[in-house]
């Protein structure tokens, strides 16, 4: 496998795979080298339907390698809100900093860190052009706080405190982030099924 298409126009998640696959010789696309694709719509009810549909998609117009994810964040205390709706949980048009003031909003009346417990989760589908498929999932758990923290990462990255780095996701290193994360995770976890893919061949 020499090139693939990560499903996705957003700029953080491309270099966050990139860097994944630093020793792997394997060339990254993304949306953005195929300008005239369009909009997948994500109208699915769980992170790996939306995955599946993403990859399926693209997979068929661009006869690649495809691989889609889809991730958010998972809060115990709002029943496992915002999940699917992580990036619109706030609106359609919101901000990383809305659905963050969203949250806080919503968590205000239980102060305690302790309680706010949650995690990122990612689940990453792998379709290639013969139609194989390969779901796999990756879970990084932690807390939510009171107050943003760090200016590093992107969407809930400032409230998701790890406590084994005693740091949010915003503070943390590249380095540490793709170690620990749920998208660096499942990400590693695709990884091994490319390969066993390969070894079966």
């Amino acid at each position: 496998m020499k090139r693939l298409v990560l499903a996705t126009r957003n700029a953080h998640k491309v270099e966050e795979l990139r860097e994944l696959l630093n020793d792997e010789e394997i060339q990254v696309l993304s949306l953005e080298d195929f300008p005239d694709m369009p909009e997948v719509v994500e109208d699915g009810d769980t992170f790996a339907a939306n995955a599946l549909k993403k990859a399926r998609s693209v997979a068929k117009v661009v006869q690649l390698p495809t691989l889609a994810d889809d991730s958010g964040l998972e809060v115990d205390l709002l029943a496992s809100a915002p999940g699917v709706y992580s990036a619109r949980f706030a609106g359609s048009k919101a901000t990383d900093l809305d659905n963050n003031q969203k949250l806080l909003s919503l968590l205000k009346d239980h102060p305690e860190i302790k309680e706010r417990t949650g995690r990122f989760k990612s689940v990453i589908a792998l379709v290639m052009p013969d139609g194989l498929e390969k779901v796999v999932e990756g879970s990084c758990e932690g807390l939510i706080l009171t107050e943003l923290r760090g200016k590093s990462g992107f969407g809930y990255d400032p409230l998701f405190f790890v406590p084994e780095y005693n740091a949010t996701f915003a503070e943390l290193s590249m380095e540490i982030k793709n170690k620990i994360s749920h998208r660096g995770c499942a990400f590693r976890n695709i990884v091994e099924e490319i390969r066993k893919l390969k070894t079966d061949n």
